[in-house]
């Protein structure tokens, strides 16, 4: 900020007033109808979609960093608020209370975490892990809408325990309400790939309005919303006694409203905008969530797909937010009662629409095609969620994430070098550049990424192994790839200078950066290798050892 006011007000252009009330406007139409449509997922009222579309947007717009970003809620934090108040077993007496007490915490969280700066912790999901926790999180809640859909009531359980019980339910189903759930869906459908620059939603809510209201759908067994109340959202205090209750789950909530709101902040800052920032992020969103809940809203971050409507609409900057936030406030005290007349099949199939565009087989596929592994995790992911639960299944997530990041970490390549004939360029050897020298009696190693005390046991043996099959008078390691040598990892290197030496092998080291270079010469490897076995690139170092190897042949 500059002088307390916001960045993108300090340097407004009057030319993009017109862009940020038509991206205002159009966003609106996305945004509330898929709030209300979130907010029923978490088993809430729909005006609680209505409150968290209005003031977190609002407080965003003056202390967030993101010149686009479009805050209220999400299908993953709708799916997560479900599934701890469900897990709590919060009853209908206190759960507007509850809900507010969950969204003040992860505002307090949030907002302490920017005071101890950890906006790194955001780079601790991994993509693909990323990928297979959204999809789980779909499918999850696809499940959950489809008996909406039907127009009947199942006992939850387990991911297994709701297939089946919505099997069973099938017979049951209300052919009316199931009539509306299919004609919504294929009206989104159809909108989205004939009229992509439609506001589907509000048309689908708009088009269950009428349809209710024209055929009389109430009296033929299809359920509505019902009352909305018509005026401001009254002031809901947390409860500490619930806040001790219900902190865990707010945490990872808490996790995954900063994870969704930083990604679509970077996936759509304009080259010639300010990069959204980690820690400015995490106290905005946390002031919008602890403002939002004394008004009884449900946890909030950015949203993918709301933001890219409000930039693909032309927004510029948190303009555009103001102004669907007064269009929500202007469906708060205006047009609720028409609401109160949508079909909460309408508001199923929105969620069913959308919470689909989670699950994204082309990712997994892209994923398998290019790493295996990650695909292993981005499937572990997945599995978590639908196995133990959303909740238990972030914790999957992050777990899952550090341990691809310590398997990473723990077991580095060690590359064995060849040079590209009539070059200086050196490269990993491999089958497909038979022609590339070797030098016979020089082995040449290369390192890449830190090297320190959890890894450096694994890289000594792989030397240890391509020295026993190559059987060099000197091996060559270079560190340029090397950032930082921690001292386990130049311990490695000194005892297996000492070993090798001991059987004939002498050690170069090459291309160090001033940071381990200073390091080396403060040890013993220093004093023992002197300043004739360190060398600037490879380049000197063959040539220096093909010196040697000809004044040897010619002695």
């Amino acid at each position: 900020m500059s002088r307390g006011i916001p960045d993108w007000l300090s340097s407004y252009n009057k030319d993009w007033l017109r862009l940020d009330i038509v991206a205002g406007l159009t966003a609106a139409a996305v945004v509330i109808p898929k709030a209300m449509a979130y907010a029923t997922i978490a088993g809430l009222p729909v005006q609680v979609g209505l409150y968290t579309a209005f003031l977190p947007m609002i407080i965003y717009a003056f202390f967030g960093s993101s010149r686009a970003l479009s805050v209220s809620t999400t299908t993953t934090l709708a799916i997560l608020l479900a599934a701890e108040l469900s897990e709590a077993n919060i009853d209908s007496a206190t759960l507007l209370t509850a809900t507010a007490t969950i969204t003040f915490l992860v505002g307090v969280m949030l907002v302490l975490a920017a005071i101890l700066r950890l906006g790194f912790v955001a780079n601790f999901i991994s993509e693909p892990v990323l990928i297979g926790f959204k999809a789980g999180i779909g499918t999850v809640i696809v499940l959950d809408q489809i008996p909406k859909l039907l127009g009947v009531h199942i006992p939850k359980g387990t991911f297994g325990q709701n297939v089946l019980n919505t099997i069973r339910s099938i017979p049951d189903a209300k052919l009316a309400t199931l009539a509306v759930g299919i004609v919504m869906i294929v009206l989104l459908l159809a909108l989205h790939h004939f009229a992509p620059k439609l506001p589907a939603p509000l048309i689908a809510v708009a088009a269950g309005i009428g349809g209710a209201y024209f055929l009389n759908l109430s009296a033929r067994g299809v359920e509505l919303v019902g009352h909305i109340p018509q005026s401001l959202p009254s002031l809901t205090l947390p409860s500490l006694p619930l806040a001790t209750q219900l902190w865990p789950g707010a945490l990872g909530i808490a996790l995954m409203s900063f994870t969704e709101t930083i990604a679509a902040g970077r996936a759509f800052a304009r080259s010639d905008e300010p990069s959204p920032r980690a820690n400015r992020e995490l106290f905005a969103t946390g002031l919008a969530n602890a403002g939002g809940a004394l008004l009884g809203a449900m946890p909030g971050g950015g949203g993918t797909s709301q933001t890219a409507v409000n930039r693909l609409a032309g927004a510029r900057t948190q303009v555009s937010e103001l102004v669907t936030a007064a269009i929500t406030l202007v469906t708060m005290l205006v047009l609720a009662p028409f609401l109160a007349l949508m079909p909460q099949a309408t508001l199923a199939a929105v969620v069913v629409i959308y919470s689909i565009g989670l699950i994204k087989p082309v990712e997994f596929r892209e994923i398998l095609r290019i790493r295996r592994t990650e695909f292993t995790w981005a499937v572990i992911a997945f599995a978590g969620v639908v196995l133990v639960g959303t909740l238990k299944g972030i914790v999957v997530a992050i777990i899952v994430s550090l341990i691809a990041l310590a398997y990473q970490v723990a077991d580095p390549p060690v590359y064995v070098l060849s040079r590209k004939p009539g070059t200086n360029v050196f490269r990993p050897r491999s089958k497909e550049h038979p022609e590339d020298e070797t030098f016979e009696g020089l082995l040449i190693l290369r390192l890449a990424g830190r090297v320190f005390f959890a890894n450096a046991e694994v890289i000594a043996q792989k030397i240890r192994a391509l020295i026993v099959e190559s059987r060099p008078r000197i091996v060559a390691i270079d560190l340029g790839g090397v950032p930082d040598l921690e001292y386990t990892a130049l311990k490695m290197l000194t005892e297996g200078e000492k070993r090798q030496r001991e059987n004939g092998v002498s050690l170069w080291l090459v291309d160090m950066n001033p940071q381990v270079l200073t390091m080396i010469q403060r040890s013993q490897l220093g004093e023992t290798l002197g300043h004739d076995a360190m060398h600037f690139n490879l380049e000197i170092a063959v040539q220096k050892y093909l010196g040697k190897a000809g004044a040897a042949r010619e002695n």
